[in-house]
């Protein structure tokens, strides 16, 4: 199965793909968008993702895109490791938690809402504030199940959908300094994710389109 990953190296949500492509064992290819300089909205790419989007995954001559979709896409075509518990009740909760980052704070912080903040003459500590007020909010309810349910991982002891979209939006809440002291037990499970192999190769600074200011 020949699959290419259309990425940036700072999309949080092409991060949580690359993951999941990691956790699974998959090979892939990278096929870096540069969404500063807005390749994300040319032609080719909307050919591929009519939302000019990332990420797009192609599988074999068709795309798939969402991130979410994506990941469940791998969970059902690969199963070992599964990324959502056997259980349809904790399948649920990882879902839950999940979209928590994916539906709640990501859509309000992504790059065409600060570009947008920022036409409105919103300075960078005023994007901050902003970028700072969602992640709490969200990272808030976070903390309270990652507690409740959680192990060495956000749920449980092994990686899931969870973790695919939590590692990612820590890393957004660290480049954009958000204090994270409040949520001990997101930053346990962060700072254990990244050890693991699948979560370190994804990370931003590993990717071929990466800049390192």
């Amino acid at each position: 199965m020949q699959l290419t990953l259309h990425s940036a190296w700072r999309s949080s949500a092409a991060y949580r793909v690359r993951i999941g492509l990691n956790l699974k064992g998959l090979a892939y290819d990278i096929a870096p968008v540069n969404l500063v300089a807005n390749q994300h909205q040319a032609p080719a790419f909307a050919a591929l993702n009519p939302q000019r989007l990332l990420p797009a995954l192609e599988v074999g001559g068709r795309t798939l895109t969402q991130s979410l979709a994506i990941l469940e896409w791998l969970d059902e075509t690969v199963p070992q490791p599964a990324l959502l518990p056997a259980d349809p009740f904790d399948r649920a909760v990882v879902r839950s938690m999940a979209q928590i980052v994916a539906s709640d704070i990501h859509p309000v912080n992504n790059l065409r809402i600060l570009r947008a903040l920022t036409d409105l003459g919103v300075d960078e500590p005023g994007r901050e504030a902003w970028i700072g007020r969602w992640i709490t909010d969200g990272f808030s309810a976070l903390e309270t199940l990652v507690a409740r349910h959680g192990g060495d991982y956000a749920f449980g002891d092994t990686p899931t959908l969870a973790d695919c979209c939590l590692v990612p939006q820590v890393y957004n809440a660290e480049r954009f300094r958000t204090d994270l002291a409040p949520f001990p037990a997101i930053r346990a499970v962060a700072e254990r994710a990244r050890a693991h192999p699948a979560f370190a190769a994804a990370h931003p600074n590993q990717q071929p389109d990466a800049i390192h200011a």
